[in-house]
C-alpha cells in the first residue's frame, strides 16, 4: 500500500507541476516523504498528495527534500589530484576545454575546479558550465559566499588536493562569509539543467557528475549515461562518485577506465 501511495504521489506531482521524480530511487523518495510528512505532521502519503497538489508551497517544500545537495570544496581531495595530475595535462593540449559539472548543487566543487585550472594555467581557456535541477541553490552558487565556519575544512581539502597557493587569496571576508574573487568565478556558467527531461546543450571534453546517480533507478541511470555520451567529445573524460560505475553495455562499450580508484572513464576516439 505504501509503495502504491508513492507511486500515485509521484504521478501527481508529474502531471500537476511536471517535475518528474517517477525513476529516483525508490528508498531514497520514500525517506524522504517520510521525512516530510512528520516535519508538516499529515497523517498519511495520500494526505500528501492532497496538500501537494493544492498547495504549490508544499511542492517547494517536497522539491527541494528531493534534491540532494551534499557538497564541499575539493571534495574527496584524491580525485582532484588525478584531475590536476592525470587529466589536465590532456587536457592541456586542446585549444579550449570545456567542462560540465552536473548536478553542481551549490557550486563549491564547480569554484574549486576554477581554482585548479588556474593554477594549471589553463583557465583562460576553460569555460565550465555547472548545472542543477534546483534553481534555488543555483542562485546561492551564483553568489560565490560560503559560510566562514566551512573554511578550515575547505582548506584542508585544498592542500591535500595538491594545492599551490594559500587559500585564502582566492576570496575576500565579508561578515561570516567567504566571498570569492570574480577572477574565480569568470568562467563558470551558472544554469538550472534537470538530468531527468532536459537534452544535451553543448559538447564537453569533462563531464563530472558525482554521487548523482546512486539516487536514480536502472531506467533513469542508463538514459542519462545516454545524455552523457552524447554531450562529449571523442575522448573525452566521465567522472562519477565513488559509489558509481559503468555498468551499462549500449554504454560502457564506448569507454575505458582511466583511474578505477576516482571512477574516471575515459571516451573511446570514434565511439558512437
Amino acid at each position: 500500500m505504501e509503495k502504491l501511495e508513492i507511486e500515485l504521489l509521484l504521478e501527481g506531482i508529474f502531471r500537476h507541476y511536471g517535475f518528474d521524480f517517477r525513476n529516483y530511487s525508490y528508498s531514497s523518495i520514500q525517506r524522504r516523504v517520510w521525512h516530510r510528512i512528520k516535519n508538516e505532521k499529515i497523517e498519511s502519503i495520500t494526505a500528501l498528495l492532497d496538500r501537494v497538489l493544492h498547495d504549490p508551497s508544499m511542492m517547494e517544500k517536497l522539491y527541494l527534500d528531493f534534491s540532494i545537495n551534499v557538497t564541499e570544496m575539493f571534495r574527496d581531495p584524491a580525485f582532484f589530484k588525478v584531475i590536476r595530475h592525470k587529466v589536465l595535462p590532456l587536457l592541456s593540449q586542446l585549444p579550449s576545454i570545456r567542462i560540465w559539472h552536473a548536478g553542481c548543487s551549490t557550486g563549491e566543487e564547480a569554484y574549486s575546479m576554477a581554482i585548479l585550472l588556474s593554477e594549471e594555467g589553463l583557465y583562460d581557456k576553460s569555460r565550465i558550465y555547472a548545472t542543477d535541477m534546483n534553481n534555488h541553490v543555483i542562485k546561492q552558487a551564483k553568489l560565490g559566499q560560503f559560510s566562514l565556519k566551512k573554511m578550515k575544512g575547505y582548506t584542508s581539502n585544498y592542500v591535500h588536493s595538491g594545492g599551490r597557493n594559500d587559500f585564502s587569496q582566492y576570496y575576500r571576508v565579508q561578515e561570516n562569509h567567504a566571498v570569492f574573487h570574480q577572477e574565480v568565478s569568470k568562467n563558470i556558467i551558472f544554469a538550472q539543467h534537470n538530468l531527468v527531461t532536459d537534452g544535451s546543450f553543448n559538447e564537453f571534453h569533462l563531464i563530472i557528475c558525482r554521487n548523482v546517480l546512486i539516487y536514480f533507478n536502472r531506467e533513469l541511470q542508463a538514459r542519462v549515461h545516454h545524455l552523457f555520451l552524447n554531450s562529449m567529445s571523442s575522448n573525452g573524460f566521465l567522472a562519477l562518485g565513488n559509489r558509481e560505475g559503468l555498468s551499462f553495455p549500449k554504454h560502457d562499450q564506448f569507454y575505458m577506465p582511466f583511474d578505477c580508484e576516482e571512477r574516471i572513464y575515459r571516451r573511446l576516439e570514434g565511439g558512437q
